[in-house]
């Protein structure tokens, strides 16, 4: 057990002014589910003073401006369901100093101009913002297929909306029954159907969020052609809560499709990789597909060896043509092949992320790979990995270890580095976090991303270190 706060450290006396008693809730009066997922979340001996949960947006800004001018640093966050993704957020350990003089303000902005960070007071103390309590429905323009919702708002819950009016938001996110929409683009947690609808920058519209500084900011729009200002949507997207807290959201919503249908091929590696090329280069139109390690077939009972999962949906005699044209390649060339549908397949792509997904276990280590496409199948096969999804048209997947060494970790990175890619450690237990650089970036854009972040949040109060180089 982390040695957390049980003593406040910051006055939670204008906090009340802001959203009331009933909007704080102390350190050693969480609810013990809430302080495991905040303690995976932070380094160790990094005291928690209190959560809050603002009931707006106006109340959100409110609470991000008196932590600025109380110098106390904010873990940004909605339901929690990702909070212990990344790096972990922690204090610098400097003593706080006094506020600065005049001229010490200017030497602060000339060192931003310069690229210096973390050249202001170190923060006083931590607390967990959380937008949960934002939830509401903005707006829904159902003609224009756009939904604008506040950032709170769980994922399923907005599904269960669009539903209502035959649309729905292409995102397979993490975590579906808690996930909130803002936390999704935080992360920027797409899933398989980034397949078909790519990720979630590219279905964000537009943005509302709170600056360090609690000023309210609008990004983009609520339509679907809009040119209006800076691109702010794509630079949130990934942020991991570092640039500000978001606070509302639009998103390009779709028709709900017709018909679904899911073709599951298995078996020998080279037919596969086969397989996935003649696919990748057809005229078929696939919403997902998804490559999958053996362990990971043989716990969702679909065979042995590896699998090729392959989703259509469109309206019905298209989706029984381009199963059956799938199911002739695979067959040709060895694999066994089976056709899911109706309940069938609504079971295994719910059980499918939930797998891969799954932090149950407090050594359960889940890792975000990217990997030229091309590469996926040969890396399923070569990597020491055990439950593996990577997304065929992409490269982009997700390993799980029910158990790893940061030494493994390396070695899976060091693999995934040779095949023109990436690993970025998303969950893991905070010895082998502390033990690792869990993003691994190495590429020129660094410099660039600390000038970005003083730009946003020149005190770094806002997660501070959470993301790329301790940023």
């Amino acid at each position: 057990m982390k040695s957390f706060s049980t003593e406040n450290y910051v006055s939670t006396q204008e906090l009340e002014s802001i959203v009331g008693t009933a909007g704080i809730c102390r350190w050693q009066d969480t609810n013990p589910f809430w302080q495991e997922r905040v303690e995976k979340a932070v380094a160790p001996d990094t005291k928690i003073d209190c959560t809050v949960y603002p009931n707006s947006q106006e109340e959100l800004a409110a609470v991000i401006a008196w932590a600025q001018q109380n110098r106390c640093a904010v873990l940004p966050c909605g339901s929690g369901s990702k909070l212990d993704w990344g790096g972990l957020v922690k204090l610098d350990s400097d003593p706080p100093q006094p506020p600065l003089t005049r001229g010490e303000q200017d030497v602060v902005k000339v060192g931003l101009l310069k690229g210096n960070l973390r050249v202001s007071p170190d923060a006083a103390g931590l607390v967990a913002v959380s937008t949960s309590r934002l939830n509401r429905l903005v707006q829904h323009a159902v003609g224009d297929l756009t939904v604008t919702a506040e950032a709170g708002m769980k994922f399923a819950d907005l599904q269960q909306i669009l539903a209502a009016a035959g649309q729905f938001l292409p995102i397979d996110p993490a975590y579906p029954q808690e996930a909130t929409l803002g936390g999704i683009v935080a992360t920027a947690d797409a899933g398989s159907l980034r397949h078909r609808y790519r990720g979630v920058r590219d279905l964000l519209l537009g943005i509302t969020f709170v600056r360090s500084d609690g000023k309210i900011a609008v990004a983009g729009g609520r339509v679907v052609k809009n040119v209006a200002g800076y691109d702010l949507m794509k630079l949130f997207t990934g942020a991991y809560g570092t640039l500000g807290v978001i606070s509302q959201v639009t998103f390009r919503v779709y028709p709900l499709p017709e018909s679904s249908g899911t073709v599951v091929l298995t078996g020998e590696i080279n037919a596969l990789s086969q397989t996935a090329q003649i696919l990748l280069s057809s005229a078929l139109t696939p919403t997902a597909v998804d490559l999958v390690s053996p362990d990971l077939v043989a716990q969702l009972g679909l065979g042995k060896g590896q699998g090729l999962i392959v989703r259509f949906q469109s309206i019905a005699e298209s989706v029984k043509e381009q199963s059956a044209r799938l199911l002739e390649v695979g067959e040709k060339l060895g694999l066994q092949a089976n056709i899911c549908g109706d309940n069938d397949e609504h079971q295994l792509w719910q059980r499918l992320p939930e797998t891969v997904w799954n932090s149950g276990t407090k050594s359960a280590i889940i890792c975000k790979i990217g990997i030229r496409p091309s590469e996926a199948v040969a890396a399923i096969n070569e990597l020491p990995v055990q439950d593996a999804l990577i997304h065929a048209g992409s490269g982009l997947g997700v390993l799980r270890f029910e158990a790893a060494t940061a030494t493994t970790l390396l070695q899976v990175r060091r693999g995934c580095e040779a095949k023109g890619g990436f690993l970025t450690v998303l969950a893991a237990p905070t010895d082998i976090k502390q033990e690792l650089d869990v993003w691994g970036y190495t590429g020129s854009a660094i410099d660039l991303m600390r000038r970005i972040k003083q730009q946003f949040d020149p005190e770094n109060l806002l997660s501070p270190h959470r993301f790329i180089s301790d940023i």
